[in-house]
């Protein structure tokens, strides 16, 4: 029997720009590195759900030189001014108690995130700006489908972690190999399948398409979340509609990146 349905909603946040310093790094993957930042800005800070995401300001390369983003005068935030090197992250777990933010980041030599997440100490400093708000997803399904390239693993899990325990969850997530499959605590009623895509590139195969093909939607109502790179979700988009997932009512897709694009604006 399918439980009271709620439709979404979007909240905004009053935006603060933070400086936090690193509190702890470790590898939780070969490829994917987890940093804990700490620190008194980060009083107010606020998340609520599992595709809420900050903008990360790094220092410059070769200079080390730390610009953070101002107001200017048309209530707009400076994010694109010389020197300010920035990136879009999820918010992969915060702890108001213990004072941490936690956020994910995979590791590679392709920008300047991946490069400063290879090399992170604690007592680095980080700027972080957001998230700007969040979007309350809708609720009373019967049960939830997610997919996810290694970009998008941060939100997925998070999604996946925050449902009731005995939530039915089907999730297609794809990684290079099995060292990179992380211990997910999932619902009781989770059936995660890792996808494989080998030695190709980020964002190049079908892997995740061709599983979700495979796939069959079982009975009752359903909610889907699908992000990753933004023209691999295109085919996927088609296909949850063509299982009866309905945009905006059952099923969110994010293009979080998209290969030869810098700073995507994921919101277009």
């Amino acid at each position: 029997m399918t439980a009271t349905r709620s439709a979404g909603r979007v909240e905004f946040y009053p935006l603060k720009p933070r400086a936090l310093e690193v509190a702890a790094v470790r590898r939780i993957t070969p490829r994917m590195i987890q940093v804990v930042l700490v620190g008194d800005d980060l009083a107010g800070f606020r998340t609520d759900n599992h595709a809420d995401h900050v903008k990360l300001f790094f220092p410059e390369e070769g200079t080390g030189r730390h610009v953070m983003p101002v107001m200017v005068e048309d209530e707009r935030w400076n994010i694109r001014a010389e020197g300010i090197v920035f990136r879009d992250y999820t918010v992969r777990r915060y702890d108001a108690r213990a004072g941490e933010l936690v956020v994910d980041f995979v590791a590679h030599e392709h920008g300047p995130a991946g490069r400063w997440a290879a090399q992170a100490r604690p007592g680095q400093v980080l700027g972080v700006l957001g998230p700007r708000g969040t979007r309350f997803p809708p609720t009373g399904f019967d049960y939830h489908l997610v997919a996810a390239d290694e970009t998008a693993l941060p939100a997925a899990l998070r999604l996946i972690e925050g449902l009731a325990p005995d939530a039915v969850v089907h999730a297609f997530l794809e990684v290079v190999d099995a060292a990179e499959e992380q211990e997910v605590a999932a619902p009781r009623g989770a059936r995660i399948t890792w996808v494989h895509r080998g030695d190709a590139e980020p964002g190049t195969t079908d892997v995740l398409e061709r599983a979700l093909r495979a796939w069959r939607p079982p009975e009752g109502s359903g909610f889907a979340w699908a992000a990753g790179e933004a023209d691999s979700l295109k085919p996927i988009r088609g296909l949850l509609k063509e299982y009866g997932f309905v945009r905006g009512e059952s099923a969110e897709t994010d293009g979080y990146w998209r290969r030869g694009a810098v700073n995507l604006d994921h919101h277009a």
